[in-house]
């Protein structure tokens, strides 16, 4: 007889943004009229650059004709993206061969999936707050135990706590583990890993042959040239670390879905040498996905062009603007923010350490402002909200505006 997976069944995060939907609709029922300001949001708002554009149609084109289409690509990507790949890393310092470089649907399934190259048994560690899918999907793997309501952790796996104290950056664990998940520039928090901070995690994952996941989901936001986008930045990360990356937010293919994951040749476990890591992935690769989308690989590749880059870099620092005005807003009132210059997040302290919740009720019913409670980050996220800097100027002053003159002190 057919049985599910008993791993989803513990799944406990899930509710976060189902509820954050039914308390929204349920205040707009309440209250007809009121217009409600979503800063809650974390999908890019802004059209694609005419670059973009020009490569996507020039992709659509070649499928018009017999001497240019193309069916199946390589399971990797093809070469002009991987290529445009590795010319941007060249630009941050970083040598790549192709080889070492897997084009994909998104940075979220390859964050979901890396993980399937790893033993079952692997010990997790992750930031704390962090992006979802780092934990849900090893829950899903069988690689925690069930989640604690009181804790508002899973058992099994090693939280690394992101606060104020240490600049929303972590200590290295104090036990053993496996795998441990960075994110920087960080979602939720904003924050963005020094040079030092890294080359601390490199150095704990090479002594221990442990393997760092690097999240560079957020990396074009970086706008301070002293602070790393790129783990690779750092000497001895090859043999250590795999970086995934995306171009959701970098050049809004949030629904045109394109990224890529960075697996070192160099890369060392303690039961295999340089290069099972990269054969392993190309495996898992060519069985279960057929490469990325042919038109979209044309519009990475344009997006990638000197041309696209530099069209992007003004979108990019349109959503930093934005992020600007909304810390800007909060400060003035008195409020602890943090993020918000290198990242579109702007993480926001509740005032006298309220409850996530009991805040994000708070701006609904004062400002008519929808953010993202902390705690649905996991359990150091509580006692704080994310802002997202994603939408149209016009509507991000008109929440800045809202909670400026709403929020009662």
């Amino acid at each position: 007889m057919a049985r599910t997976n008993p791993h989803y069944d513990k799944l406990a995060a899930g509710y976060l943004f189902p509820e954050i939907a039914r308390r929204a609709q349920a205040f707009a029922a309440e209250n007809p009229g009121v217009r409600l300001h979503r800063l809650g949001i974390g999908d890019t708002t802004e059209p694609l650059v005419p670059a973009v554009i020009a490569g996507l149609h020039q992709g659509v084109e070649r499928l018009a004709t017999v001497a240019t289409y193309t069916g199946y690509g390589d399971y990797e990507g093809d070469p002009p993206i991987r290529e445009a790949i590795a010319r941007l890393y060249r630009r941050r310092g970083v040598a790549l061969g192709l080889d070492e470089i897997f084009v994909s649907d998104g940075a979220k399934p390859d964050s979901g999936n890396i993980q399937s190259v790893f033993a079952p048994d692997s010990v997790v560690a992750v930031q704390d707050p962090a992006y979802p899918v780092y934990v849900d999907t090893n829950v899903i793997a069988g690689r925690t135990g069930p989640f604690d309501a009181i804790l508002q952790e899973y058992g099994g796996l090693v939280y690394m706590p992101c606060r104020a104290e240490n600049r929303f950056f972590p200590e290295l664990p104090t036990k053993a583990v496996d795998l441990i998940y960075i994110c920087s520039p960080n979602n939720p928090t904003g924050a963005v890993a020094t040079h030092a901070d890294l080359a601390r995690f490199v150095a704990f994952a090479r002594q221990r042959r442990a393997v760092i996941v690097f999240d560079a989901a957020y990396s074009a936001f970086i706008k301070d040239p002293s602070l790393p986008r790129s783990i690779f930045e750092v000497e001895g990360a090859r043999e250590c670390a795999l970086e995934i990356h995306s171009l959701s937010k970098t050049a809004g293919f949030t629904g045109v879905r394109l990224g890529w994951t960075i697996v070192p040749r160099d890369l060392v476990l303690e039961d295999g040498g340089p290069g099972k890591v990269n054969r392993l992935w190309r495996r898992r690769q060519s069985t279960f996905f057929n490469g990325p989308s042919n038109v979209v690989q044309a519009g990475g590749v344009a997006a990638l062009s000197d041309a696209g880059l530099a069209e992007c870099q003004i979108v990019i620092d349109y959503y930093l603007e934005n992020a600007r005005i909304i810390r800007s807003t909060l400060t003035s009132l008195g409020l602890t923010c943090y993020g918000g210059d290198n990242a579109p997040y702007v993480w926001l302290e509740t005032p006298g350490r309220m409850n996530s919740w009991e805040f994000f009720d708070r701006l609904l019913r004062e400002a008519n402002v929808i953010v993202t409670p902390g705690s649905g980050f996991g359990p150091s996220g509580e006692g704080y909200v994310r802002l997202s800097s994603f939408g149209h100027r016009e509507d991000v002053e008109a929440a800045a505006a809202s909670i400026r003159d709403r929020l009662r002190p």
